[in-house]
């Protein structure tokens, strides 16, 4: 079974922190785990973000697919030897700092409740999930003359009726590769990821995901998008 609930094998007693909530082979991702990721997510939605709410419940719904598939890849990472430097992750957390004004980064975390810590921790994790990505998946994104005469085809032909000006036709081409690229890596993504999932066996807790979400956990209907979570980056 590819995905798998093992809540018989659970202390379900109060303290529950550190319960497994996701294990892909040896690797496992904890309540606590999970629920610090969620308070980096609720930082995105507004702040009467109800938790009775139906957008409540998909929004951890959603971040339980996204850490399962980055259990994934991240097993994926330690076979290919691959790993984020310290160099790499200092540079990526002084790109974001730039695009806030002196010293409010922080203080942005501080006001989402979320400790600087947890938030670098989920960097680096991205960081190292477009690492493997990209070496996984680089060589499968080719764009050929043909695909681009026949997406033009498709959808510009009708709307640039004669010949367009050689300005337009080089801005159009560069729309097209950028939707081709786009749509590529979409499609090999969402195969690469079905082909990990058959290698790597993937378990939820489902008592304890019934203790966060509220619902019970249903294999076939919770990790339904499991396969078609978007790349990373």
């Amino acid at each position: 079974m590819l995905v798998s609930s093992f809540a018989g094998c659970m202390n379900t007693g109060s303290n529950s922190d550190n319960e497994p909530l996701i294990r892909v082979r040896d690797r496992v991702l904890t309540v606590l785990d999970f629920n610090k990721a969620f308070e980096i997510t609720k930082a995105a939605y507004p702040h009467n973000f109800r938790k009775e709410s139906e957008d409540y419940k998909d929004a951890q719904l959603r971040l339980l697919n996204q850490l399962a598939v980055e259990l994934i890849i991240l097993e994926r990472a330690d076979e290919l030897g691959l790993s984020i430097s310290s160099e790499e992750l200092n540079k990526a957390v002084a790109e974001i700092k730039s695009d806030y004004p002196e010293d409010t980064f922080e203080k942005a975390l501080l006001e989402s409740a979320v400790s600087y810590e947890s938030w670098e921790k989920r960097l680096k994790n991205r960081l190292l999930m477009q690492k493997v990505t990209d070496r996984e998946l680089k060589n499968q994104i080719v764009i050929t003359p043909e695909d681009i005469a026949s997406y033009y085809e498709k959808n510009f032909k009708n709307k640039f009726p004669g010949t367009e000006p050689e300005h337009q036709t080089k801005d159009i081409n560069e729309i097209i590769i950028k939707h081709l690229r786009r749509e590529k890596a979409e499609q090999a993504y969402k195969v690469w990821i079905t082909g990990l999932r058959k290698e790597y066996s993937l378990e939820i807790n489902s008592a304890q995901w019934e203790k966060i979400s509220g619902t019970k956990y249903n294999q076939g209907r919770d990790l339904r998008d499991l396969d078609s979570t978007k790349e990373p980056g």
